[in-house]
């Protein structure tokens, strides 16, 4: 029982292990209020921290968001320039509370292009939040799916120059142990709020069979009830990983 909504619309039994988020509809949500696009990844910097909370409180052990992709570069500088103010906010705000809430924080992705106060400040949330053993929240930042299979070949590639590994012995088990998700279980569920039904160079090897759930809903205004609508939807999914039907 939910104390704002009553009974939950859905098995409180079978909760995704790992729910993956492309955060989009920040500009539009803006614009459609006459704000600048600035206004938009604020509110929708809001809307993660909230996110987090609800899942961290429904018993989900992985959250992971597409905060920043290797293509977001080409957007306006005065754009760029806010997302990344944005996230020294909320890692500076996250440091005082990570540990209160007991959830851990890490992040996927080239973090080399970074100013040097950002990279600081990751490494200190980071550090701080080993200790948590909650729901764990991982970030994509300067994050591509492509990217990192490629930054996973090449380490496998280097493997086998130095003597380390056999072409012959590479299966996935070798593959993922290289990449920015090993350790964490695939997503059992993405969810892509703002009406584009993409997944846009977004996990592309670890969503192989995960659930899909697109909205219109624009992710500032993505809260309480849009997470359990996607919850329940996943629930009457039929998962059968290439197998039959039941």
């Amino acid at each position: 029982m939910n104390k704002e909504t009553g009974p939950l619309p859905f098995d409180k039994e079978n909760i995704p292990r790992h729910i993956a988020f492309v955060m989009d509809g920040n500009g539009r949500w803006a614009q459609k209020r006459g704000l600048p696009r600035t206004a938009g990844h604020s509110a929708g910097s809001e809307s993660f921290h909230k996110a987090a909370e609800i899942l961290a409180e429904l018993g989900v052990r992985h959250m992971t968001v597409y905060a920043f992709s290797t293509e977001n570069w080409k957007r306006p500088l005065e754009e760029v320039s806010a997302i990344m103010g944005l996230l020294e906010k909320y890692l500076r705000r996250s440091i005082r509370e990570l540990v209160e809430n007991n959830i851990r924080l890490d992040f996927w992705g080239d973090l080399s292009p970074l100013s040097p106060k950002l990279r600081k400040l990751i490494d200190q949330t980071d550090e701080l939040s080993k200790q948590c053993t909650g729901m764990q929240v991982h970030v994509c930042l300067n994050y591509g799916g492509r990217d990192e299979i490629l930054r996973a070949a090449r380490a496998l590639a280097q493997d086998c120059l130095e003597g380390r590994l056999s072409p012959e012995d590479i299966g996935e088990k070798e593959l993922e142990g290289r990449m920015y998700s090993h350790d964490v279980p695939p997503p059992d569920l993405l969810v892509r709020p703002g009406g584009e039904m993409r997944i846009s160079n977004f996990l592309l090897w670890e969503c192989a069979y995960s659930e899909f759930y697109f909205t219109d809903t624009l992710w500032p205004d993505f809260g309480r009830e849009e997470i359990y609508k996607a919850i329940a939807e996943f629930q009457k999914r039929n998962r059968r990983y290439g197998g039959l039907s039941r």
